[in-house]
């Protein structure tokens, strides 16, 4: 099957919203990394609908997970990109991975950040 690039820009655009729910789908039935960090995006949900947080913290919840999730996203894509590329262990692929890992690790410190500004003061 060959790829036609669609040039009209309203059919276009729901092609590539359908590719995206596609991925998104994807990465939440099989990445486990993600499916953890959904569910704990789903727990802290509900957490602050408990809490009755205010509109500022879930906004700063909503940009934590979803800070969160993209950048994961991007290292599940670059991960498999690389195993591609080059399926055999070499160094330089796995500096690679350590550094898209490493961007993760960022964006889940100050997601856990954000979730302790919120939710300490609700148990003091």
């Amino acid at each position: 099957m060959e790829f036609e690039k669609d040039n009209s820009f309203f059919t276009g655009r729901i092609k590539s919203i359908g590719f995206a729910f596609k991925g998104a789908f994807k990465l939440i039935t099989t990445e486990h990394s993600v499916m953890v960090q959904s569910s704990i995006a789903l727990l802290l949900i509900i957490a602050g609908f408990v809490f009755e947080i205010s509109r500022e913290e879930w906004m700063m919840q909503i940009l934590a997970f979803g800070l969160v999730l993209g950048i994961e996203s991007l290292n599940t894509a670059v991960e498999k990109i690389a195993d591609f590329i080059h399926p055999e262990f070499h160094n330089k692929i796995g500096f690679i991975k350590d550094i898209a890992a490493g961007a993760v690790l960022f964006a889940a410190f100050a997601a856990i950040a954000v979730g302790l500004l919120i939710y300490v003061p609700k148990f003091m």
